[in-house]
């Protein structure tokens, strides 16, 4: 059964209607007393309400700020993101012309560091490429990918300080961004991610293969620096996703799976 809503203006009404019966019933001095009692609750029960009525308001005026930073903050990574791919489709435009100008190359063409920091695109600790380039960077490799029947894989790494314990702080990233350079192909991207973590597209490369290059950098990271720990995530398209975001996301999956070790680990993700 509903419950009825209490109305001030009705009980109003009613206190009035009860009032007249009572004049008929009783004397003036007890018709004053009842009616200063009922004129006391009846402005209790509207300072009440109007003390929610400010409450609710002041809620919905604070849900709604909410609503317009995270507009806001959409927004501006839409714009970064859109930002991004224009810059990385105009490198692409011209590695194309350029590659079409020297006819068939048997290794892949590579964009330079070079054009990617004029276009915004680096990473300015590390002098690797950023997010913003992983993203779209592993979208056209992927799209590239599927044209030509081949495997593109993703590696996401995490590299912190120690080889025990909980709440290890992350390495220096130049150190493990110098280890990158030093295992990785010049068609592989490294990347600096926001995070604080790195993440790897490595061109025509099988599960195979990306366990390699993970093992590779591991053992240059153990070799100069024997203090870290190394964690890695590996996913391939198409082997556990057909676009960027399952792959990545299948590839952060492996990488949490590897957190839960103490001593280095490269985890591989595992077939929906």
């Amino acid at each position: 059964m509903e419950k009825s809503r209490f109305e001030p203006d009705a009980a109003t009404g009613v206190a009035m209607t009860a009032t007249s019966r009572l004049a008929s019933m009783t004397d003036r001095r007890t018709l004053c007393t009842l009616m200063a009692v009922g004129v006391g609750v009846l402005a209790a029960v509207k300072t009440r309400d109007s003390r929610v009525r400010r409450k609710l308001e002041d809620r919905v005026a604070a849900m709604n700020e909410q609503i317009r930073q995270l507009e806001h903050a959409l927004a501006a990574q839409v714009q970064s993101r859109m930002t991004a791919e224009s810059a990385v489709s105009s490198l692409s435009d011209r590695l194309s012309e350029a590659e079409h100008r020297a006819g068939p190359l048997d290794e892949p063409v590579v964009m330079s560091l070079a054009d990617a920091g004029e276009a915004g695109l680096t990473d300015p600790l590390t002098g690797l490429f950023n997010h913003e380039y992983f993203l779209v960077t592993l979208d056209l490799r992927i799209a590239a990918a599927r044209r030509h029947l081949r495997p593109v894989a993703v590696a996401m790494i995490q590299v912190v300080e120690g080889r025990a314990g909980e709440n290890r702080p992350l390495a220096d990233p130049t150190i493990v961004a110098e280890a990158l350079r030093k295992t990785l192909r010049e068609s592989d991207s490294a990347t600096r991610l926001g995070d604080g973590s790195f993440g790897v597209v490595l061109d025509d490369t099988p599960e195979s293969g990306a366990i390699w290059a993970m093992e590779r950098l591991r053992r240059c990271l153990s070799q100069d620096h024997p203090s870290l720990t190394l964690w890695a995530g590996v996913a391939c398209y198409p082997a556990h996703g057909f676009d960027a975001g399952d792959v990545v996301d299948r590839a952060n999956l492996a990488l949490t799976a590897a957190q839960e070790w103490h001593q280095d680990r490269i985890e591989v993700a595992t077939p929906e």
